[in-house]
């Protein structure tokens, strides 16, 4: 299995990248996103890949972080969702945005993505829940933005809207999600997480 390629970027498209490793050039299929964050042609380059093999074709499908790998590898795994959509759901949406997504029950978002109607959203958010947790999704929205985990000290209420905040929600809606979540004294913050997540996509 190629982990990752490292070399130069000899082509890039809205739909893949050609990366030439010692002379011999591959072709990565890449998301619209990383097509757009992509250095320019001459300059070095690590894609992380994913080589899907079929009866009639070996392709590899690229990405420039490892978090959206791992997101991606999750996504073939539900029943339906092939290698182009898990592109297509990673090109719509963030990894991040698709955890909390998933975690919301926010088939909405999900159904944003082309190729992915309401009935396939759904049955990605019930077929990934149980694989992803709330704590681990902050984790590596904290790591991506660089925010500290001092951001997240506090009670539970004012833990829950600073978390929100620091990951990209404004105040307001941030406040606004956390008062509509009928919080009451015993909820942990994870546990309000959760409920104004499912708040705020409808805000």
């Amino acid at each position: 299995m190629i982990a990752y390629l490292n070399g130069i970027v000899a082509a890039v498209t809205q739909s893949h990248a050609v990366i030439d490793v010692n002379g011999v050039g591959y072709q990565v299929f890449i998301s619209s996103r990383d097509a757009a964050a992509m250095p320019g042609r001459g300059e070095e380059v690590r894609i992380y890949t994913y080589l899907s093999v079929r009866e009639d074709a070996m392709q590899l499908f690229g990405f420039l972080s490892e978090d959206d790998l791992e997101m991606y590898r999750l996504l073939l795994t539900v029943s339906g969702i092939g290698p182009k959509a898990g592109l297509g759901l990673l090109s719509a949406l963030t990894a991040d945005d698709l955890r909390f997504a998933v975690l919301s029950d926010d088939a909405r978002t999900i159904s944003r993505a082309p190729g992915i109607g309401s009935k396939t959203a759904k049955k990605l958010i019930l077929e990934l829940k149980d694989k992803l947790s709330l704590e681990d999704a902050f984790e590596k929205k904290l790591s991506n933005t660089g925010v500290p985990d001092a951001a997240l000290a506090g009670d539970a209420k004012s833990d829950a809207v600073q978390a929100l905040t620091a990951l990209g929600y404004s105040a307001a809606d941030a406040l606004r999600a956390v008062r509509k979540a009928g919080v009451t004294e015993d909820m942990d913050t994870e546990t309000i997480l959760k409920l104004a997540l499912k708040q705020i996509s409808f805000l």
